[in-house]
């Protein structure tokens, strides 16, 4: 098999870092391309390319022109459908078709979303009376902050690197994108949409790197970066943090999740088990909203599990090209091994197992892949760790509960706060327990429908800040307030 080669992308060109890692697939763990490392010199060849791109033509368009270019970004990526589509699942081991119809209509439309946005954004004005009678009048202008530091997951490559880089480029920013190095590809293949759309060159770059003393610590830490934008794991959002405070940095992160969803007694069954089946196993669990904590009201708990259990047992697990499945492998099999770690603590702390708790048996030459078997326990109480701890694979555990004023109190007994479900055909109880939720986003007889609009992001320990709509604009840019004296 011939190994690609997946380069860093810097100021409109293709380069080698200073070193190479490999980029294995999820399903059969086989190398299928090496991908340049950057170092501190590519880095910041990167960071001062962006620099010169604010003060070059991309800093003088308009609003429009910019917006026209965004539009054409979107327009290469639709029209290279197949080559994104090949390549998230290839670097990710999803389906197609849950690629197909989410992760790359969403990587083109984040581009749109935010270029038509940013031309519609309202200002403030006010007139202010003044001793003399002239008067005068403050009005708000936004200005791009700068460049963006933009560092991407793994479980959705495409779409939430576009989510940030679109309002990013369409409020007049320039970026430096470090994606995953579990999925490098679609990023870089990015900078040849952006050449084609006639993005200047500088404006978006991409470096490749993992691990301490790399791309993304050199990033974060460099000088000439004004904001960085994370989504990904606590832990290093906190080192993004401290990286900033030092340089009074902003800094937008979205983090972990230990998301509950609520079932309560009148609640359609139907809509219920088939909204869980979504947030507990879609992507293979790697969702930062997905549910890892179901409460059950008691009425309905044992048909809710046995529901489950049918739902999960149904689950086709396979390749990409494997038009039955709807399940792919982990990202990785070092992902593998926590999951799997979780698995078995679930078992030593005498959780009832209802389904899964293993590895699928898979055809001889997918063995060494990321598989994983969705699973669900019963059992086990709010304070262990497989109630407290993100686990980010295909599992959740079902508690039963009495009490609305319990059931809330166990739901926000986390030390996160991203995202909830709540089920119920009670409208009254719906908005009274969504006030009461701790998390940034509850969601009523739906998961994940989502209206980019509107703020995204979480409390607590799940993050800082607001993507989506104009909070995405807010991040962007700076706010500047300019006094004329009549």
């Amino acid at each position: 098999m011939t190994v690609a080669r997946t380069l860093n992308f810097i100021d409109g060109e293709f380069r080698e870092g200073r070193d190479w890692f490999e980029n294995r697939n999820p399903c059969d763990n086989g190398v299928f391309a090496m991908v340049a490392e950057a170092g501190e010199a590519e880095v910041d060849a990167a960071v001062q390319a962006a620099r010169r791109a604010l003060k070059g033509p991309w800093g003088k368009m308009t609003v429009h022109e910019r917006a026209a270019i965004l539009h054409k970004v979107a327009d290469g990526i639709t029209r290279r459908f197949e080559e994104f589509l090949e390549a998230e699942c290839r670097d990710t081991g999803k389906p197609k078709s849950l690629a197909r119809h989410i992760d790359i209509p969403r990587g083109a439309a984040n581009f749109k979303i935010f270029a038509d946005l940013v031309k519609n954004v309202p200002t403030e004005s006010f007139v202010l009376d003044t001793p003399d009678g002239a008067g005068a009048v403050n009005y708000a202008l936004r200005r791009p902050k700068g460049v963006i530091g933009v560092i991407c997951p793994w479980n959705l490559p495409l779409l939430l690197m576009t989510w940030k880089v679109g309002p990013a480029l369409a409020c007049g920013n320039a970026v430096v994108v470090k994606p995953s190095e579990e999925t490098p590809t679609t990023a870089t293949l990015l900078g040849e949409v952006m050449n084609e759309a006639g993005v200047p060159p500088g404006v978006y770059n991409v470096v490749h790197g993992f691990g301490p003393g790399s791309a993304g610590e050199f990033l974060t830490s460099h000088d000439g970066v004004d904001a960085v934008t994370f989504t990904g794991e606590t832990r290093t959002g906190a080192a993004i943090m401290r990286a900033g405070a030092g340089r009074i940095r902003p800094v937008s992160l979205e983090l972990g999740g230990k998301n509950p969803a609520i079932v309560f007694a009148d609640a359609d069954m139907d809509k219920a088990i088939e909204g869980t089946m979504r947030s507990a196993f879609a992507n293979c669990g790697q969702v930062c909203l997905g549910t890892e904590r179901v409460f059950v009201q008691r009425p309905l708990f044992d048909e809710f599990v046995a529901r489950l259990k049918a739902g999960a047992s149904g689950l086709v697990v396979g390749t990409p090209d494997n038009a039955a499945a709807n399940m792919g492998p982990l990202v990785s099999r070092e992902h593998q091994s926590k999951v799997l770690s979780y698995y078995q603590k679930a078992r030593e702390l005498g959780a009832e197992q209802v389904i899964g708790g293993g590895i699928p048996q898979m055809p001889g030459h997918l063995v060494e892949g990321a598989w994983i078997e969705p699973t669900i326990w019963t059992g086990l109480g709010d304070d262990s760790a497989i109630m407290r701890e993100e686990i980010f694979g295909p599992c959740c555990h079902i508690s039963p509960f009495d009490e609305e004023d319990e059931v809330v109190e166990r739901a926000n007994d986390t030390d996160y706060g991203l995202a909830c479900s709540i089920w119920t055909e009670n409208g009254s109880r719906a908005h009274r327990v969504a006030s009461r939720i701790e998390a940034g986003l509850v969601w009523v007889n739906s998961w994940f429908l989502r209206d980019l609009r509107t703020p995204f992001g979480g409390s607590k320990r799940s993050g800082i800040g607001r993507e989506g709509g104009v909070h995405s604009l807010e991040f962007y840019t700076e706010l500047s307030n300019v006094c004329i004296k009549l």
